[in-house]
C-alpha cells in the first residue's frame, strides 16, 4: 500500500504492520500468479530468455479499479476509522483508496500495476509470523560462484529448466533436442533454444549430486528370467556381431495393440524417471513405456517409441513419439516425465489444470514391438550429460557450409517494422553454440567438435546486409547481431552470449593446435566486440534500468524499448562474468549499479 501524508507532496510506501493485517486482507490483491523458480519465489522464468521481445507487457497501467467496501466483520468504530476516499491519478482517472486520520492508503493491486512491483503476503493467515513481501523485481541475479572457464559451469544456465518452458513443444523423440513453437505453432528446431538445452544440462551435471542409478538389463547374466511373454512373443540371450557383446534378441509382433515382449521394471525405482537404453531394431519395430500416474483414480499410460518421423502425437492414453528409421545401433535416453507432460499438455491444451493433477508414479515396465536387439537398460534420476551430447551433436549435425546454423522461420520485431526472412543466422546462436562445442571439446578430447566451432567464426566477418551478423555502430563499432535486421538493433545480451562463446574458443585454441590462422579469429573477434561493448555500454543505462537494444536509435519515432526484470538480470548476471575475464571496472560499476536498479534505486536527478 502507499499512503499519503496530508500537507505533504510526495507518496511514501507504507510497510504492512501486523496490527493492520485485518484490514489489508481485504486489500492487497497482488498481481496474477506468474510462473516460478524453485530458487526464487518471486520469479517467473527469468533468464530463461530466448530473446522473444514480443512479449514485453504493454503499459500497465489500469484506468480503473473495483470499489472495495469495507469488510462486514469491522466493527462501526473500524469503518469509522478506515473511511473510503477517492484517489485521483494525474487528473485521468480514480482508484478507491481508504483514509486513517492523516494517512491516505491506495490498493497494492494498483500499485503492482502502476509501479510495476511485486508483492505478496507470507506466512500463515492471521499468524504472528505473516508479513508483506515486497520486490521490485520479479528476477534474481546469480552471481557467479567460481572464476569463469570455458569448461565449467556457463553463468547462471544451471537453473535453467528448457524443456518444461510453454513454448517447447517436445523434446524430438529423433534428435533429443528440443522443438520450439516461439515463432511457429508447427514445430522447429531453434539452434538458441538447443544450445541452451545442452549449456543448462552441462551445469547441472557439474552442479548437482550423483544421480541414482539403477541397471535393470545389461544381457551378462545369459538368460532373461527378468522377462515375461504373451502369445508368439519371444526373448533370448545372444551375442551380436555388431558389438561384440551380449544383447537381448526379442521377437513380437508389430502390432501396438497387445504387447508380447515386456521387461518389467523395479517397483522401488518410483523416482528414476530417465530411461536409458541401447537398440537395433531388425524391422519395423517399437518400444512403449507403460506408466503408473496418480489423479483423481489411479491410471495407467503408455509413451510409445515408433520408428517414424511424426513429432508428437496422442490417441486415449497413449502417447507417440517418432524416433527415425535407423536400422543401426542407437542409444536412446528419454526424459520419461517430460515426455509424459508434454503428451499431456497436448492433449488437454485447453485444461492446464488437470494436467497439473495427474503426477506421473512411477515407471511399470518396457514393452517391445517387432524384432531387434536391446542392451543396457538403465533407469536414472538424471542423466545430464546424455542430454547435453545430444544438443552438441545436433549442432553438429546441422552446421552448414557457411559454418552457421540457420533459423528457418520468419522472425518479426519493433510492430513489424523490422523481418527477417527464414535462414537468417544469429550471433548469440553462434557464441552459445560455441560454448556448447567447445564443452564437448574438452570433456572429450573429439578434435571434431573444436573444427565445427572454429568454422563457425566466419559468420561474424559477415555483414548484416549480405546474410551474416556483423553491424556498425556509427559507421565505428562492430556489433554481432541477435536479429542481424536492417536497420540494426543492437541488441545487448545476444550480443555479450556471442562474445562469451568467443572468450571460450580464442582460450582454448590458443592451447590447442588448430591451424594457425584459425585459432587467431575468435581472439580477435573477441577483442573487436568487447572495445565495442565498454564503449557503447553507457547508452544501454536508463537511470532505472536497461534497455533491451538500440532501437530507438536506429528507427525514427521509436520509443526505447525498457529490458523486463528478466533481462536486466540477464544484462547483470553477463557483466559480471565479464568482470571475471576482463579487470576494466566498467563491468563492476555497471553491475552494481543495475543491480541496484533491482532493488527500487534511481540515478541522482539534476
Amino acid at each position: 500500500m502507499v499512503r499519503w501524508r496530508c500537507g505533504v507532496n510526495h507518496l511514501l510506501i507504507v510497510g504492512i504492520a501486523t496490527s493492520l493485517l485485518i484490514t489489508t486482507s481485504f486489500w492487497l490483491r497482488c498481481g496474477e500468479d506468474t510462473e516460478t523458480q524453485s530458487s526464487s519465489p518471486l520469479n517467473t522464468e527469468a533468464l530463461l530468455s530466448d530473446e522473444d521481445d514480443d512479449d514485453i507487457p504493454d503499459d500497465p497501467i489500469i484506468p480503473s479499479l473495483p470499489v472495495n467496501q469495507p469488510p462486514d466483520s469491522m466493527s462501526p468504530q473500524q469503518q469509522q476509522q478506515y473511511r473510503q476516499i477517492e484517489c485521483r491519478i494525474n487528473d485521468e482517472y480514480s482508484v478507491p483508496c481508504r483514509r486513517e486520520k492523516n494517512e491516505v492508503y491506495l490498493p497494492f493491486s494498483f500499485i503492482n500495476r502502476y509501479f510495476e512491483v511485486y508483492g505478496k503476503l507470507v506466512g500463515g493467515e492471521g499468524g504472528d509470523d505473516q508479513h508483506f513481501d515486497w520486490q521490485h523485481s520479479y528476477s534474481r541475479v546469480y552471481p557467479p560462484h567460481d572464476n569463469y572457464t570455458p569448461e565449467g559451469v556457463f553463468m547462471s544456465f544451471a537453473h535453467y529448466n528448457v524443456e518444461v518452458r510453454d513454448r517447447v513443444k517436445c523434446i524430438s523423440g529423433a534428435e533429443g533436442v528440443p522443438v520450439s513453437t516461439q515463432w511457429g505453432a508447427q514445430g522447429y528446431f531453434y539452434p538458441i533454444q538447443i544450445a541452451q538445452y545442452g549449456l543448462s544440462h552441462y551445469s547441472k551435471f557439474l552442479t548437482e549430486d550423483q544421480p541414482v542409478t539403477l541397471t535393470v538389463e545389461d544381457a551378462e547374466d545369459g538368460d532373461v528370467t527378468k522377462w515375461s511373454f504373451n502369445g508368439a512373443g519371444s526373448a533370448k540371450n545372444v551375442l551380436d556381431t555388431d558389438t561384440n557383446s551380449r544383447v537381448i534378441e526379442f521377437h513380437a509382433s508389430e502390432s501396438l495393440s497387445t504387447p508380447e515382449v515386456s521387461l518389467t521394471l523395479p517397483s522401488d525405482a518410483s523416482s528414476n524417471f530417465f530411461l536409458s537404453f541401447d537398440i537395433k531394431f531388425l524391422n519395423n519395430g517399437s518400444v512403449g513405456v507403460v506408466l503408473s500416474v496418480d489423479g483423481k483414480a489411479h491410471q495407467t499410460f503408455t509413451i510409445f517409441y515408433v520408428r517414424s518421423n511424426v513429432m508428437i502425437s496422442f490417441k486415449g492414453s497413449e502417447i507417440f513419439y517418432g524416433i527415425g528409421s535407423n536400422t543401426k545401433w542407437t542409444s536412446i535416453t528419454r526424459d520419461i516425465q517430460t515426455d509424459y507432460i508434454k503428451g499431456m499438455t497436448h492433449k488437454y491444451s485447453k485444461n492446464k489444470k488437470k494436467v497439473s493433477r495427474m503426477t506421473l508414479h512411477r515407471l511399470v515396465r518396457v514393452d517391445f514391438y517387432g524384432s531387434g536387439h536391446v542392451d543396457n537398460v538403465v533407469l536414472r534420476s538424471a542423466h545430464h550429460l546424455a542430454q547435453f551430447y545430444y544438443a552438441a551433436d545436433w549442432l553438429m549435425r546441422h552446421q552448414d557450409h557457411r559454418g552457421g546454423w540457420p533459423i528457418t522461420v520468419t522472425r518479426k520485431l519493433a510492430d513489424g517494422q523490422l523481418e527477417l526472412a527464414p535462414g537468417w543466422y544469429s550471433a548469440m546462436a553462434q557464441g552459445q553454440a560455441i560454448s556448447v562445442l567447445v564443452r564437448a571439446y574438452l570433456r572429450t578430447k573429439r578434435r571434431d567438435y573444436l573444427a565445427a566451432a572454429l568454422r563457425s567464426t566466419a559468420i561474424f566477418d559477415i555483414p548484416s546486409s549480405s546474410g551474416g551478423v556483423r553491424a556498425t555502430f556509427l559507421d565505428q563499432y562492430p556489433w554481432y547481431e541477435e536479429y542481424p535486421t536492417t536497420p540494426s538493433c543492437f541488441v545487448l545480451n545476444g550480443f555479450v552470449y556471442s562474445l562469451i562463446g568467443l572468450y571460450d574458443l580464442k582460450t582454448v585454441a590458443a592451447s590447442s593446435p588448430p591451424p594457425a590462422a584459425a585459432a587467431s579469429e575468435p581472439g580477435r573477434l573477441f577483442d573487436e566486440g568487447m572495445a565495442s561493448l565498454k564503449a557503447l555500454l553507457p547508452l544501454f543505462d536508463t537511470g532505472s534500468g536497461s534497455v533491451y537494444d538500440l532501437r530507438h536509435f536506429a528507427l525514427t519515432g521509436a520509443a526505447p524499448n525498457i529490458a523486463r526484470w528478466d533481462y536486466h538480470a540477464t544484462h547483470v548476471n553477463q557483466l559480471l562474468l565479464l568482470s571475471q575475464i576482463d579487470d576494466d571496472p566498467l563491468f563492476v560499476s555497471v553491475s552494481q549499479r543495475w543491480i541496484g536498479y533491482m532493488k527500487g534505486k534511481r540515478s541522482p536527478h539534476n
